[in-house]
């Protein structure tokens, strides 16, 4: 089958990869427009490379459809779109360029999760599993019939990165298996239930604020599902010192119980450090100070001296 490949992130890596070595024929790769600098330059790139290495013809629109860009996309012939974090909605126009319009790989289970960032959103909301869902594109966001879905179970200290990487390669594998039966005719499409649908917005900078009054196990969560990015933070308040931005890359929450105020330094020793939390105490496992490098506690401790008592909070008390 002649396939236009859609995806610009990493998730969408491990498809193109399984799509060029399969029996189809990858004619395009259609990938946002390079941007100046930031984490989307890299990773359209990185996939912009894997395409060009293989001589697949690069598409770039700054608006998918456009009528400029519905031409432009009717010129590689397609028989199927194949998207894979793409980030846009497509029109129905769009959809139409190809006689078998347009499946997405999705890293949840629909229909919760619809959106830009499921994995991130189910890691925060503290769930033990999620998986990869193909659907027949539609005009509404994540909402088509499903055409092939696997459950994973989402481990203890798995980082939302981690995760998304082994989803990535699920879904590819999904993805094929799916393609060979719309080819023979052979697929399924479940009409999703809407009536269950949760959203997954895409995550910005200010998602990663720590929010203290949360449980200790809830903000283990918060920190997991921020990487790798926007990265979880806090501010660390001192006396007389203006605020530093922390970022929390790996803690360990604690049953323990404690009167104190949340964000409140509760224990610090040499090795160790423990903030109060709305329920429980969460103890600090690596952290780093904007700008600087990851370090283990005990080392980050060594050279910037932290005392009980102390606060983490918003930046503005």
């Amino acid at each position: 089958m002649r396939i236009v490949m859609m995806g610009t992130g990493r998730f969408a890596e491990p498809t193109l990869e399984a799509l060029l070595h399969s029996r189809h024929t990858v004619a395009a790769l259609v990938v946002n427009p390079d941007r100046p600098s930031g984490r989307e330059r890299e990773m359209v790139r990185t996939i912009k490379k894997i395409a060009l290495a293989r001589n697949v013809p690069v598409f770039q629109p700054e608006k998918i459809n456009t009528p400029e860009a519905i031409a432009g996309l009717q010129e590689f012939s397609p028989e199927l779109l194949v998207v894979a974090a793409y980030g846009h909605i497509l029109s129905p126009e769009v959809l139409a360029v190809a006689p078998h319009g347009g499946i997405n790989i999705h890293a949840s289970l629909l229909p919760k999760y619809r959106g830009a960032a499921p994995v991130a959103w189910a890691i925060y909301h503290g769930e033990t599993r999620t998986g990869v869902t193909i659907i027949r594109m539609s005009p509404q966001m994540d909402a088509g019939d499903i055409l092939a879905q696997e459950v994973v179970e989402i481990y203890p200290e798995e980082t939302a990165g981690e995760l998304e990487a082994r989803l990535a390669q699920i879904g590819a594998r999904l993805a094929l298996q799916v393609i060979d039966q719309i080819e023979a005719g052979t697929v399924r499409a479940i009409p999703q239930d809407s009536t269950q649908a949760t959203r997954a917005p895409k995550l910005k900078k200010e998602h990663g604020l720590i929010d203290w009054s949360r449980s200790a196990q809830q903000i283990v969560n918060h920190i997991r599902a921020m990487q790798p990015w926007p990265t979880a933070y806090t501010f660390w308040h001192r006396p007389f010192k203006p605020p530093l931005r922390l970022i929390i890359r790996k803690a360990k929450a604690l049953e323990e119980a404690t009167q104190a105020p949340p964000g409140t330094l509760v224990q610090v020793t040499t090795k160790e450090a423990q903030v109060a939390c709305g329920q429980g105490v969460l103890r600090l496992v690596q952290v780093q100070l904007e700008g600087g490098k990851t370090l283990e506690i005990a080392e980050f401790l060594r050279g910037h001296p932290m005392a009980v008592g102390q606060r983490l909070g918003a930046e503005t008390p």
